[in-house]
C-alpha cells in the first residue's frame, strides 16, 4: 500500500484515511474493510505507530490512528464516527440497519468489539501488559499505557471483560443459528460483522499468506494464556473466517511500498 504523509494528504480531495503503516491495526483494518464493502475510494496517509505524530497532531488534533479527513469536514478519529461518515458517503449498501431495533442491536455489539471498555480495548491493554510489567518499562509503551489506560488494576480485571464479552457474542451467534442467519444480527451482513472478523485477530491472527503482519506484532497478537485463547471459541473463529471468506478480500494490504 502506497501512503502519503500527513503534509501531502493535508491539500488532497476526497476521503483521506490515516493509518499505522506497515501493521494490521484491527481499529484500521476494521474501517479499510468497511469502505471497501462500500466501495468508497479513499487515499491511505501514513501514521507512525507508537511515534510522536506530530504533524497528525497538528491536522486532527491527535495522534491515533485511523482518522478519516473527508475534503474540508472536521477529522473523525472515534469508530463510531468513522462509520456512520461511511454511510452517509454509501447509503446505497447499508451496514447499520433502518430498523431501530435492529440498529440498537448492531451498535451495541459493535460496541461490545470496538469501543472503549470493549473487547480490543481490554485485549490491547493484555498485550501493552509485558512491557509495562518491567521494572523500567520502554518509553513508547508507557505513552501507549497512559495514552489507553492502562493500570494494574484495568490489566488484572481484562480477562474476565474479554471472557465476558466473548460469552456475550457466542450467545448471539447460537442465537442467530437457530433461526437460520449466520450474521451478528439480522439476517444480512452488518459493521457488527466486520468489527469481529478484524478484533478476532488479537487473539489469533490470520496466517502469514492471508496477513503478513511483523512477527514482533504476531507475537504479541498471538495470545498464550489459555483464558484468553478460549474468548476465541470455535463459533467465534467460524464466524471470523466465514466474513473474510465472504466479505473482506485476502491476503490483507498494510504493507507500506
Amino acid at each position: 500500500m502506497k501512503y502519503l504523509s500527513v503534509e501531502e494528504a493535508i491539500n488532497v480531495q476526497g476521503l483521506r484515511l490515516v493509518l499505522t503503516a506497515g501493521v494490521p491495526g484491527p481499529w484500521g483494518e476494521a474501517a479499510k474493510a468497511i469502505l471497501a464493502f462500500k466501495h468508497i475510494e479513499y487515499t491511505p496517509v501514513l501514521q507512525q505507530g507508537g511515534g510522536e505524530n506530530d504533524a497528525l497532531q497538528k491536522w486532527t488534533g491527535q495522534t491515533s490512528a485511523p482518522v478519516a479527513v473527508y475534503q474540508d469536514l472536521p477529522p473523525v478519529c472515534h469508530w463510531f464516527d468513522l462509520l456512520m461518515l461511511a454511510e452517509r458517503l454509501s447509503p446505497e449498501r447499508p451496514l447499520i440497519p433502518e430498523d431501530f431495533s435492529a440498529r440498537v442491536d448492531v451498535l451495541g455489539v459493535s460496541a461490545l468489539i470496538a469501543g472503549a471498555d470493549g473487547f480490543g480495548w481490554y485485549r490491547r491493554l493484555q498485550i501493552l501488559s509485558p512491557m509495562l510489567l518491567l521494572d523500567e518499562p520502554p518509553e513508547v509503551a508507557r505513552r501507549l499505557g497512559a495514552k489507553y489506560g492502562w493500570s494494574k488494576q484495568n490489566y488484572a480485571v481484562a480477562i474476565d471483560r474479554l471472557q465476558a464479552i466473548s460469552a456475550e457474542l457466542d450467545g448471539r451467534l447460537l442465537r442467530q443459528e437457530a433461526v437460520g442467519s449466520n450474521f451478528m444480527v439480522g439476517d444480512t451482513v452488518s459493521a457488527a460483522d466486520f468489527y469481529w472478523a478484524n478484533f478476532a485477530g488479537m487473539v489469533k491472527p490470520l496466517e502469514h499468506e492471508d496477513n503478513p503482519m511483523p512477527d514482533y506484532m504476531r507475537a504479541a497478537y498471538t495470545s498464550v494464556d489459555e483464558a484468553t485463547l478460549e474468548c476465541l471459541t470455535p463459533r467465534l473463529e467460524a464466524h471470523r473466517d466465514r466474513i473474510y471468506k465472504d466479505y473482506i478480500a485476502l491476503p490483507l494490504d498494510f504493507l507500506q511500498e
